[in-house]
């Protein structure tokens, strides 16, 4: 399998060059950032052959199988679009897009060319979000709430590395994505009852810098998610599953009980690494012409969600 990364310097597409490491026949024959010196630097360090500013340069080449996105958000939609255009498969980074009308023109492509088309929806292979899900499907747990914080301290427009980039974050279309996909992931079927609150806007970058929402479930199982800009403090998202034998705290790949007991994940999945263990789905979807878990037409329901969440602020 030969693969492009495009937005190969930034913090996630770093990520998905190591992970992609990891997974044998795959080899990066294209990368893709918009400073040539640094992705000549990139390629050079990685050893990888090509290297260029442009998407399209990477897509007319014929040892480009596949894409992972990793470029910003708004720009999402049409490459996907452009990549199975270009007989490419392709994984894009959260979210597949800022909009349900792109959204679902990405799923229209995506059935009229037959290629694989995954979103980044990486909570579903964190193997501390597996283990739930399997006690879930065994019916060894029934969900009660889901709690969930995602804070960040980011009053500037800046990337999880702490550098400036040119485009905008945004509290409702990428970091709640995560977590309206993984709750309707882990009960089964659409959110029955979904809306929300936003804060201020913030004066230069006019994105709201805090936002409450919450989802229920037809099963009757509740979420509420705080998101924030403005927290001072440690950043990330921690997930508290609130069920009806036991409570559990999920850190990303890691699991504890309520009491802070680190659960053992070991057997869960072949990688505790949720990056590595998408791009493996990914790739052993093209490699068995099968659709992967996180297919675009799958995480259309938490787009559709989010739009209507955008329409009760």
């Amino acid at each position: 399998m030969r693969i492009c990364v495009a937005g190969a310097y930034g913090a996630f597409g770093l990520k998905h060059l190591d992970a992609l490491a990891q997974i044998d026949e795959v080899t990066v024959t294209s990368i893709m950032g918009p400073t040539q010196t640094k992705i000549d630097a990139l390629a050079a360090e990685r050893g990888i052959g090509h290297a260029a500013t442009t998407l399209g340069e990477c897509l007319a080449r014929d040892d480009v199988d596949a894409v992972i996105l990793s470029t910003p958000t708004n720009l999402h939609a049409a490459q996907s679009i452009a990549c199975m255009k270009a007989g490419k498969h392709v994984l894009v980074e959260i979210p597949m897009a800022d909009s349900l009308a792109d959204s679902l023109e990405i799923v229209r492509v995506q059935e009229e060319t037959g290629l694989v088309a995954m979103a980044g929806q990486v909570r579903r292979f964190n193997p501390s979000h597996q283990w739930i899900h399997s006690k879930i499907q065994a019916g060894e747990l029934t969900l009660q709430q889901l709690d969930a914080q995602t804070y960040f301290f980011r009053r500037t427009n800046t990337n999880a590395k702490g550098e400036a980039r040119s485009w905008t974050d945004h509290l409702l279309w990428h970091h709640a994505c995560h977590t309206v996909d993984l709750f309707q992931y882990q009960t089964g079927g659409p959110a029955v009852t979904a809306n929300g609150l936003q804060g201020p806007m913030h004066p230069d970058l006019g994105i709201a810098m805090d936002m409450s929402i919450g989802l229920k479930a037809a099963n009757g199982a509740i979420c509420t998610l705080s998101l924030s800009f403005n927290n001072d403090g440690p950043f990330g998202t921690f997930f508290r599953y609130i069920c009806d034998n036991g409570t559990y705290i999920a850190r990303y790949d890691d699991l504890y009980d309520g009491n802070d007991n680190k659960i053992d994940l070991s057997g869960v999945a072949m990688s505790n690494n949720g990056i590595e263990l998408i791009d493996r789905e990914f790739i052993s979807a093209i490699k068995e012409g099968r659709t992967p878990n996180g297919a675009v037409a799958d995480v259309l329901g938490a787009m559709e969600t989010l739009d209507r969440i955008e329409k009760s602020f």
